[in-house]
């Protein structure tokens, strides 16, 4: 099992210190584990930098690194939450570190973080859906340092007034699009499970995503547990193998200093 998809307590929304994550994945059996804490410049209306430093963060992955290397490969990687003025601070940044693995999300919607200050936004839910979707595609047309989109519906988390799945059809031109944009850039799509600790009915990305993204040729797949707390770490890896075997992938993906192996589900 690989979990491509882990925030310690070097991430400002986890207590959980990199050393109990490993054990946790040792015990589950898990072969190789990313760490990909998160780097939001400029987020929320304050404009903060919410960031860890990177000399103390690859200390510690190199400390578990070599401590556990015997029995599990532990690899270092960033989430980015992305907004469209930034792409040239972020191109920085990731290149000035030597990180395995970079997931691009996106957290914010013209500036307004999503977590902190959609919540008294009053822009109804299919106007903030059409928002979303229009932000990521604006990111991927001025960004490329980055190997897969995380969680591409993760504003459905926070549309719990709207039945996303039944006017899913509404937004399919843009993701299509999105989709599109990141095969022809040869970028991945992270299936991320923590979707369900949310109260969803599925996965991100929901299965007519994921399915669109197999029609149209997408091939690179991550899988990620978004675990911020240790026993998260693998949550459900199983099931979401068990869904790409039904939608009819072959492969997962895993980095290694920004190339990607293929490894078969079997």
């Amino acid at each position: 099992m690989y979990d491509f998809h882990i925030h310690s307590d070097f991430s400002i929304d986890s207590k959980a210190p990199m050393e109990s994550i490993v054990k946790s994945a040792i015990d589950k059996n898990l072969r190789t584990i990313c760490f990909t804490d998160h780097v939001d410049f400029e987020a929320t209306k304050e404009k903060l930098d919410l960031m860890f430093r990177p000399l103390d963060y690859f200390r510690d992955i190199n400390r578990v690194k070599y401590k556990y290397k015997e029995q599990i490969e532990i690899l270092s990687g960033v989430e980015i939450g992305m907004q469209p003025h930034l792409s040239n601070r972020y191109y920085d940044f990731i290149n000035a570190y030597g990180f395995d693995f970079v997931i691009m999300s996106i957290h914010s919607i013209e500036g307004m973080d999503i977590f902190y200050d959609f919540a008294s936004s009053e822009l109804g839910p299919e106007d903030t859906l059409n928002l979303y979707y229009d932000e990521i595609l604006k990111n991927l047309s001025v960004f490329d340092e980055f190997d897969v989109l995380g969680h591409i519906d993760f504003i459905d988390r926070y549309i719990s007034d709207f039945d996303v799945n039944r006017k899913y059809n509404q937004f399919m031109e843009k993701i299509e699009a999105i989709l599109k944009m990141l095969i022809d850039k040869g970028k991945g799509l992270e299936v991320n499970t923590g979707a369900l600790r949310y109260g969803l009915e599925n996965f991100h990305p929901k299965p007519q995503i994921l399915q669109l993204y197999k029609d149209l040729g997408g091939e690179i797949i991550t899988i990620g547990s978004d675990a911020h707390i240790a026993t998260h770490v693998g949550y459900e890896y199983k099931a979401a193998e068990r869904m790409l075997r039904e939608v009819g992938f072959k492969y997962i993906y895993v980095f290694r200093e920004r190339r990607k192996f293929p490894i078969q589900i079997l």
